[in-house]
């Protein structure tokens, strides 16, 4: 789909700071994170929700991957991880989020406050600490 952003930014048609990106799926930072680190974890196919995703297993095996290397490269306590269908989806690309998550950091329920990177650089940083916390540090 060339509307759709995660297609673009897979395609490399669109910039992102990647995380990491093998044969199945690629993670990025998302543009206006919840906190800083926030990963999105989307598969290459293009499927829009997950009752179309066909291979669900290897997908999560992913997300379990990210969310070790979220908490373990930015020293979070924990991490939020969450998937919209269809309803709240922003882009109709299956998308799973990481957030890294800390106690009293002032998340409460579904309510998602965002922020910004205050530079590229510090995007970049982020998207290198993760993406080297990941078995074997491979981007």
């Amino acid at each position: 789909m060339s509307d759709d952003p995660f297609c673009r930014i897979i395609a490399g048609e669109r910039p992102a700071f990647v995380v990491h990106e093998d044969d199945l799926t690629v993670s990025f930072l998302d543009g206006r994170p919840v906190f800083k680190g926030h990963v999105l974890v989307v598969p290459r196919a293009h499927v829009e929700t997950l009752s179309d995703l066909t291979e669900v297993g290897p997908f999560f095996e992913r997300v379990q991957e990210m969310a070790r290397a979220v908490e373990a490269g930015l020293e979070a306590g924990g991490t939020f991880v969450a998937l919209n269908n269809r309803v709240s989806q922003s882009v109709p690309h299956l998308h799973v989020h990481v957030v890294p998550r800390n106690p009293m950091d002032g998340l409460r329920g579904f309510f998602w406050p965002r922020t910004r990177y205050a530079s590229d650089e510090e995007a970049r940083s982020y998207a290198a600490t993760i993406a080297g916390a990941l078995s074997g540090g491979a981007t």
